[in-house]
């Protein structure tokens, strides 16, 4: 019988462990995927811990959002794929009944877009979460230009690197914010115009110097907490704020300083659209075909056995910024 990785009581990596369970029917309009590999992400240790935001029901629950496969039967009614199609998720918005830490999974047809021909299985399955949530950031929520300074927040991590490569792709310029100057030629290497080491400098005042002293006109935050109102002092009057992180669990002043226009975003009010799914589909394999979108993937992928491994490496912040993938197998 296939595998699948489940837990049933929250706490640390140890709590998970594999079992067996029946290969599950496609329902009408579903798809069943036969995994090839996923990536780990934060809402996964979110999940398996019990602090996520959303409640999880145990025992036996699945995790994961995001990863590739291969489509494996059709639900009935199911049309526009065929068995043998590379796919990816782009949305487990029920996680914990049929994450997608398996060996196969099944999910409405809608939730799958066709894997970009330019990716390699662990890439693929690493892809959609950062670059999808970067996208309906920066540019569905935000409404990103040519010529935009976009400061970006954690920006070693997944998400930050998506963003930088989507703003560069737009023609916007990034400027990276970093906790340590030792990530600066780094994040230089990944694409950022510019970067902010907050260990050696003063947010505002190093914004303002590569901004031409007009500031930032929209910035992502992906870290919350009481840092945002340094943040806020570096964006210009008029400019744009998007809260899409959760980094630091500690409260969120209410944002007061220059007069911006405020988003908080959830990658879900997205990726459940089926419409806005077609242009990240479409504006991923436009950058993937040109060279311009490429996640960066540790070095060392995982086996479905290791899964207990991945997630100690990113809660032990072992992975350098990459996204770390388990392969399903």
């Amino acid at each position: 019988m296939p595998r699948v990785v489940v837990f049933d009581e929250f706490g640390g990596p140890e709590v998970m462990h594999v079992v067996e369970e029946p290969l599950a029917e496609p329902a009408a309009g579903e798809v069943r995927v036969r995994m090839e590999a996923f990536a780990v992400n934060p809402l996964d240790l979110m999940m398996r811990s019990g602090t996520s935001p959303a409640p999880v029901p145990l025992p036996r629950a699945r995790l994961g959002v995001e990863g590739t496969g291969v489509v494996d039967a059709l639900g009935p009614g199911t049309t526009g794929l065929k068995t043998g199609d590379p796919v990816i998720l782009t949305a487990v918005p029920d996680a914990s009944a049929r994450g997608s830490y398996a060996e196969y999974t099944t999910v409405p047809a809608s939730r799958v877009v066709a894997r970009p021909a330019g990716l390699g299985v662990t890439e693929a399955a690493a892809v959609w979460v950062a670059y999808s949530t970067a996208y309906g950031a920066l540019v569905e929520k935000a409404g990103m230009r040519p010529g935009d300074h976009v400061l970006i927040t954690a920006a070693s991590g997944g998400v930050g690197r998506a963003a930088t490569q989507i703003a560069r792709q737009i023609g916007a310029v990034p400027i990276a914010v970093t906790r340590h100057s030792a990530r600066k030629d780094e994040l230089l290497a990944a694409g950022a115009a510019a970067v902010v080491a907050t260990d050696h400098a003063d947010l505002a005042e190093a914004v303002g110097h590569h901004t031409g002293g007009a500031g930032a006109d929209i910035v992502l935050d992906l870290v919350m907490g009481p840092g945002q109102r340094e943040l806020l002092k570096a964006a210009r009057p008029g400019g744009t704020l998007v809260a899409a992180g959760f980094l630091d669990p500690r409260p969120t002043p209410f944002p007061a300083g220059p007069p911006l226009t405020v988003f908080g975003y959830r990658s879900f009010e997205h990726t459940l659209d089926p419409v806005v799914v077609k242009r990240m589909a479409a504006f991923l394999n436009a950058g993937v075909r040109l060279g311009a979108l490429r996640p960066a993937v540790h070095d060392e992928v995982f086996s479905l056995d290791g899964v207990v491994e991945a997630h100690r490496h990113l809660e032990e912040g072992l992975h350098a910024g990459k996204k770390i993938v388990v392969t399903a197998s």
